[in-house]
C-alpha cells in the first residue's frame, strides 16, 4: 500500500469539475511547481519551469508597463482637462485689466500654480499708470530682456515655453521670490511691429516644472493666450 496520503474525494471531485481555479491561483501553482521540482530530485533540470517562471516575470514587467501607461493616460486626460479650463475662465472678463488680474488669481488656482507674472518689454518703463495698478501681475522690463532670462545669457534663440528649476525665484516674481523653486517660461509673440513678452508660471514645488516634462499643453496655452493679447492690444 502507499504512504502518500490520498486527497478527499470531495476535494478531488471540485478540483476536476474546475480546474481553472488552480491555474488562476498564482500561490497555488508555485507550490506545485515547487513540489514537482522535489520530487524530481536536485539532479533534474526542470526546463518548464525555468521557462514558466521567466514567462511569470515577463508577465509581471507587461503588467506594470500596463500600469504605468494607465497611470500616464489619466495624468494627461486631467492636465489637459486643467489647461482647458484655465483656458476658459481667462477668456471670461470683458475689461483688459481683469483679464490681467484673474492670471494670478483665478487662472493660477487652475492651473494650481503659486505664482503667475505677465513680463512685456517696453522703453517707457514701469511710470504708466496702469502697470502700476497692476504691478502684482504685470511687470515691464528693458527691450531684450526675455531673451537673456530665457537663455541665461547664452546667444541661442530661445524656445517657446522653458521648463526649469531654480534655487529661488527671480526678483522678477517680487514678494514670491522666495519661494519659487521652480518655473515655465512662456514666451509670447505679441504680433508684428512689438516686443515680445512671457507668462512666468512659478511653483513652490522643485519638481513641479522640470526639463524632462513634455510642453504641448503649454504651448497650447501660450498659443492662445498670445492670440488674446493680440485682440486686447490692438
Amino acid at each position: 500500500m502507499s504512504s502518500k496520503p490520498r486527497i478527499e474525494d470531495n476535494l478531488r471531485e471540485k478540483i476536476i469539475t474546475q480546474p481553472d481555479v488552480i491555474l488562476d491561483d498564482q500561490d497555488l501553482m508555485h507550490a506545485l511547481i515547487a513540489a514537482n521540482e522535489r520530487s524530481m530530485g536536485g539532479n533534474i533540470v526542470d526546463l518548464r519551469g525555468i521557462a514558466m517562471e521567466r514567462l511569470e516575470a515577463r508577465l509581471d514587467r507587461l503588467e506594470d508597463t500596463h500600469r504605468s501607461v494607465i497611470a500616464a493616460a489619466y495624468e494627461n486626460l486631467a492636465g489637459t482637462n486643467q489647461v482647458h479650463r484655465a483656458i476658459l475662465r481667462m477668456l471670461d472678463p470683458v475689461e483688459f485689466e481683469a483679464f490681467l488680474k484673474d492670471l494670478d488669481g483665478p487662472v493660477a488656482d487652475i492651473l494650481r500654480v503659486d505664482c503667475v507674472k505677465l513680463v512685456l518689454e517696453s522703453d517707457q518703463g514701469n511710470s504708466d499708470a496702469t502697470v502700476q495698478r497692476l504691478g502684482d501681475v504685470l511687470t515691464v522690463v528693458e527691450p531684450g530682456f526675455i531673451e537673456k532670462y530665457l537663455n541665461a545669457g547664452a546667444t541661442l534663440d530661445a524656445r517657446q515655453v522653458t521648463l526649469r528649476q531654480l534655487e529661488e525665484g527671480a526678483p522678477i516674481y517680487g514678494d514670491a521670490a522666495g519661494f519659487i523653486r521652480s518655473e515655465a517660461c512662456l514666451k509670447l509673440d505679441l504680433g508684428e511691429g512689438r516686443l515680445p513678452g512671457m507668462l512666468l508660471m512659478g511653483g513652490e514645488d522643485p519638481h513641479q516644472f522640470t526639463p524632462q516634462q513634455g510642453t504641448d499643453l503649454l504651448s497650447f496655452f501660450a498659443g492662445v493666450f498670445e492670440r488674446a493679447m493680440r485682440r486686447w492690444l490692438s
